[in-house]
């Protein structure tokens, strides 16, 4: 079968999407499947050597962020799609490259998945402008844009009822994002702890991802610190690093803790395996994942996990059994109370083993054998019925109107507090 995927976000991008579909194409290509990648270029991208990928021309680490934005090319993508001719198209996004993939799978009749990585509406703190409206606009913008595919892929059953409570009426598959859980289970934590100077002894708590302003990381610090000043043989593992990176480094200083805290940064392959390796227990507090594919790497880890029920996180952390999973309303001390209890020896006997057999349902070859099977029973006919080109049109000249608007109000607003501060002065 030939598939081919676009995606917003790709390697050498270290990120939950970019690791997912990167998975997705090693077991699909794996399988004996040809598969072509479209993503957006990066710089030194003409040194590349994996074969099947099509980079695209994007503006690097938008606003600040360490995102890229493709800018896709409506001639040049069909032309080069028209030569592989794929029998199934795989959307990540449902704007720019998803754009692209909704207009090419219905010019030529091909049927089209989309999988909802991403609670958009959290992330619109990167775009100028940011506005209650606007995450409203892109509720509406993803919603619109599932019930144009043949089906949707939802990584975790908490993301398929949101969806489903939106007024997506298209398919949906609950498949999770693989991980590689033997790679986990293979790793020295003993020797990642040696080369890093953190005590063989230690009590090591562990978290692992982006440090950015929507995974709730201030509420994660201000527990862990709690947690850290009640015991000097305790320790917290960062691993990852973003724009809050600076602002938690400020916070554990404040707190008196630093010393035993360790960042390091952005980690990937086995050194990653290893750190996961040397933790003790997992903590994470974000409320924006659909799936928090780092929570299943944790368990891969035989960790147990400390967590608050985000989208996604209940899939996988059951609360007494594999891990603890709070109420997203708890306080920092509700949270730091958990992480002494989850860090209890007594406790981590019992949970570690849960923990592990809990990630078996997330192995990478389990999940991308659920999706191949999507793909042979949609390729090659188009199910979906009741939209077309135009309807799609429509609604996107709907939103760049309100954007207009919405834009217009800024600048109105703007031009106001100039005056005031000038009559003030």
């Amino acid at each position: 079968m030939k598939i081919c995927m676009l995606t917003n976000t790709y390697r050498p991008h270290v990120g939950g999407v970019a690791g997912s579909v990167s998975t997705l194409v090693e077991e699909c290509r794996g399988a004996g499947h040809e598969v072509r990648v479209v993503a957006p270029g990066f710089p030194g991208d003409e040194h590349e050597t994996e074969q099947g990928i099509l980079r695209v021309p994007a503006w690097q680490r938008f606003n600040g962020s360490d995102f890229s934005v493709p800018v896709p090319l409506p001639h040049f993508l069909a032309s080069e799609l028209a030569d592989f001719r794929p029998d199934i198209v795989h959307s990540h996004h449902p704007f720019l490259l998803g754009d692209a993939a909704l207009r090419w799978s219905y010019a030529h009749d091909v049927p089209l998945i989309f999988t909802h990585h991403t609670l958009y509406e959290n992330y619109t703190h990167y775009v100028p402008l940011d506005s209650p409206a606007l995450k409203r606009f892109v509720i509406h913008l993803a919603t619109a844009y599932a019930n144009c595919c043949d089906a949707v892929i939802a990584p975790s059953r908490g993301i398929a009822h949101l969806l489903r409570s939106r007024g997506v009426a298209s398919r949906i598959e609950v498949i999770p994002t693989g991980i590689d859980t033997r790679a986990f289970a293979d790793a020295d934590g003993p020797a990642f702890r040696r080369e890093r100077g953190i005590p063989g002894d230690a009590m090591v708590l562990g978290h692992v991802g982006r440090l950015a302003r929507e995974k709730n990381l201030d509420f994660l610090g201000e527990s862990v610190a709690h947690w850290l000043r009640n015991g000097e043989n305790r320790w917290f593992l960062l691993v990852g690093d973003g724009a809050r990176s600076q602002a938690l480094r400020q916070l554990f200083d404040r707190a008196g803790v630093s010393q035993r805290v360790l960042m390091t940064g952005k980690l990937t392959g086995s050194t990653l395996c290893d750190a996961y390796a040397a933790m003790d227990a997992f903590a994470f507090a974000s409320l924006t994942e659909t799936q928090g594919m780092v929570v299943a790497e944790a368990m891969a880890a035989g960790l147990p996990v400390i967590a608050l029920d985000g989208p996604g996180v209940g899939d996988v952390v059951v609360d007494g059994e594999n891990g603890r999973l709070l109420a997203k309303a708890s306080s920092v001390a509700d949270f730091a109370a958990s992480l002494e209890q989850g860090m209890d020896e007594s406790v981590l006997t019992d949970w570690g083993p849960a923990a592990r057999e809990t990630a078996k349902a997330f192995d990478r070859s389990t999940c991308a054998r659920s999706v191949m099977e999507l793909y042979a029973e949609l390729g090659g006919r188009r199910v979906r019925t009741g939209h077309d080109w135009s309807w799609w049109d429509r609604l996107q000249g709907r939103i760049e109107a309100e954007w207009e608007l919405i834009s217009a109000r800024a600048d109105s607003a703007s031009g106001s507090f100039r005056e005031r501060d000038h009559k003030n002065r």
